[in-house]
């Protein structure tokens, strides 16, 4: 890992959800932008980032209220994705700001939110690395409210894992010498145990490549079970439903705002109906979902999937649609881990043959965050 660079020459981009003292927190909104005062102080995320004068580069754009997965904005305008360098992929969403400001060498880290997948599903249309840290271990208040007390986090969005490894350290004390430790505790892929899931739905070519990523790196394949997976299907379910409720909980007076975009009102009518019929099941199902998780966790170290069921989406011809981000949203596989509070890490994969790579999605126990970015860097090591 290179020399630090932390203080005034790391260059740092935040996501506009994120209080920064003296700005407006749009979080993507028109009327928000148009209609809110500046932040009286910083959310708690960034006092590390203040405390070591680092060159904070600006705020980064989002979709609106952070609540659909394109990376679509009407009216401050969309991110372009260069994953291609012809600018025809979505940039993903919600932190679609985020990850493009670190693909195209604007921000060396950036930090994005992520409630059921908003940093994991930009970083895999970006090719880009994405954390989504344990719920509960970076503070998020001072941060826009999506689902704060079930499933919204805070993490490092970069370029690649030794600049991830130092976004993580800004947002957690010392996150460095775990980190190092976990390095020196596991040296190699040998002894490390990597459960795979497979999951219906997902392009050969994606399962293909992950596949002989993990084989090549020498790490221990144990197959999870259909049963797993199943109850791993669930789980994303319920968590789209507390995710699209609690968005509506918060956000429900914007349902009629004409100055919301209409993608994002039907996303809160969703919300409102979920919150009506299925929001209470869903959330006695969580206790479960964790248990069923610890279990396997008593068999691997970590869990491997894709990020998304599909490469990146190229941009739809005319503009992006309800329908369009409903199928974006179901490619993902990444609510299921926010369900459980887990942390996972979005990685970039090559496919033979392809320009457009796609992603792994490692999920680690609780508080792995150092282990998770180290099997991270063994994964994305050259022999």
């Amino acid at each position: 890992m290179p020399a630090s660079r932390q203080g005034p020459g790391l260059k740092l981009a935040v996501k506009d959800l994120i209080d920064m003292k003296g700005e407006v927190t749009s979080a993507g909104s028109e009327f928000l932008a148009r209609n809110s005062p500046p932040a009286k102080r910083d959310a708690a995320c960034l006092a590390i980032a203040r405390e070591r004068n680092v060159n904070i580069v600006g705020k980064t754009n989002l979709t609106e209220f952070a609540i659909s997965v394109s990376g679509r904005n009407g009216y401050f305008g969309t991110p372009v994705n260069r994953l291609d360098g012809e600018h025809k992929f979505i940039p993903g969403g919600s932190s679609s700001g985020s990850a493009v400001a670190v693909s195209s060498g604007q921000a060396d880290v950036a930090l994005g939110t992520d409630t059921g997948g908003s940093i994991r599903v930009p970083a895999a249309c970006c090719g880009v690395y994405g954390l989504k840290t344990t719920y509960g271990l970076v503070s998020t208040r001072g941060v826009f409210p999506i689902s704060a007390k079930h499933l919204d986090t805070v993490g490092p969005m970069a370029p690649d894992l030794p600049r991830l490894v130092e976004g993580m350290d800004l947002l957690q004390r010392g996150f460095k010498g775990n980190y190092d430790a976990a390095v020196a505790n596991h040296p190699s892929a040998r002894q490390i145990r990597i459960g795979r899931l497979y999951i219906s739905g997902t392009d050969p070519a994606i399962d293909r490549a992950i596949d002989e990523r993990l084989r090549a790196k020498g790490f221990k394949i144990v197959r999870l079970d259909d049963n797993f997976a199943r109850k791993w299907a669930q789980a994303d379910s319920d968590g789209g439903v507390i995710a699209a409720a609690d968005a509506y909980r918060n956000d429900s007076k914007y349902t009629n705002n004409l100055q919301v975009d209409s993608n994002t009102r039907a996303v809160l009518l969703k919300g409102a109906i979920d919150n009506t019929i299925a929001y209470d099941a869903a959330v006695k199902r969580k206790p479960a979902w964790r248990r069923d998780l610890a279990r396997v966790f008593q068999r691997v170290d970590f869990i491997a999937t894709p990020t998304l069921r599909i490469l990146p989406p190229r941009k739809p011809f005319w503009r992006s649609t309800s329908f369009f981000e409903l199928y974006v949203f179901n490619s993902q596989n990444t609510v299921a881990v926010n369900y459980a509070g887990n942390p996972a890490l979005a990685m970039p994969v090559e496919i033979p043959d392809s320009k457009i790579p796609t992603s792994l999605q490692l999920v680690g126990r609780p508080r792995s965050e150092a282990e998770l970015l180290n099997a991270g860097r063994l994964l994305q090591m050259t022999h």
